[in-house]
């Protein structure tokens, strides 16, 4: 048989032939990537499970072409969500664009600290693709809650990501710079902020560094700007005895807390990730018994 009249590859090859481009670019799992690029290629007709199956044949046109366009963003170092639209987080997939922060599953610890207690009203600052508030809210039927944003395009992502997951009659997305244009108290206040020193952003990986939104990465400055502004604001927010929980950076647990004591917040303390790294630091609101 000549080379000419060899049989198409079949799609587990083109598979591992991605996989090894990817390896060869520099991605850190370019073979689980081309997986999840090849699964969002055959689209939602094809169940992850029936794959294999899929994949023993050549290649439709129509998701070959899907694939390798897929392929090709991510050697740009696109990351895979913003290539597939969607990230798995907490309990549901939340739409993401570049105008949103890539929700990670180390945020979910923030999520899981603040449904240990119940809460009738919460606010997100900071929300991006809305994914915390959306969480907490779901989780919790009778909750209502405040999402804000700076940017325009993350207020609409969060919009769509509340409504497909059913709780947009209850949440609330404004335009604010932290608690500019916020009103009212709260039982509850959560934020990832921007924690990473401006120093510290041409050594990120390019998917971070290149492909999402800077403000929601950086304010500018040591990373500790937007703790000092949350922890200053939220006791006037707080109801008596209320939580404000942050997501930080490595190495920032000693000074987040000591941003939250010097606020005059109460039972400061730190809360570990699922790979022992510190990821959250909480306090409350002093009770109006106690001060």
């Amino acid at each position: 048989m000549s080379q000419g009249d060899l049989p198409p590859a079949t799609g587990m090859a083109v598979l591992k032939a991605a996989g090894r481009r990817l390896d060869a670019a520099g991605v850190a799992s370019g073979q689980g990537d081309a997986m999840h690029l090849m699964t969002f290629a055959f689209g939602a007709d094809v169940p992850r499970y029936a794959l294999m199956d899929q994949l023993r044949a050549p290649l439709p046109g129509d998701v070959a072409a899907r694939f390798e366009a897929a392929v090709v963003a991510r050697l740009r170092r696109q990351p895979v969500s913003q290539i597939i639209g969607s990230r798995l987080f907490w309990s549901h997939r939340f739409l993401v664009t570049p105008d949103t922060l890539d929700p990670r599953p180390e945020t979910e610890t923030l999520v899981a600290l603040a449904l240990e207690q119940p809460f009738q009203r919460v606010l997100d600052l900071g929300t991006g693709t809305g994914a915390i508030a959306i969480s907490l809210l779901d989780a919790c039927p009778q909750g209502k809650g405040v999402a804000t944003d700076l940017s325009e395009g993350a207020l609409k992502v969060a919009a769509q990501n509340a409504v497909t997951i059913g709780v947009a009659d209850r949440l609330d997305l404004i335009r604010s710079d932290w608690f500019s244009a916020v009103e009212g108290e709260f039982d509850l206040i959560v934020s990832n902020p921007p924690y990473i020193a401006v120093d510290e952003m041409d050594g990120l990986a390019p998917e971070v560094r290149d492909w999402e939104p800077r403000m929601a990465l950086t304010d500018g400055g040591d990373g500790l700007m937007a703790y000092r502004v949350i922890a200053r604001d939220a006791p006037r927010h707080l109801v008596s005895g209320g939580r404000l929980i942050v997501e930080i950076g490595a190495g920032q647990a000693a000074d987040v807390t000591d941003v939250f004591w010097a606020a005059g917040l109460d039972e400061v303390s730190v809360t570990q990730d699922l790979d022992g790294r510190d990821r959250v630091v909480s306090g409350r609101r002093v009770k109006d018994e106690d001060a």
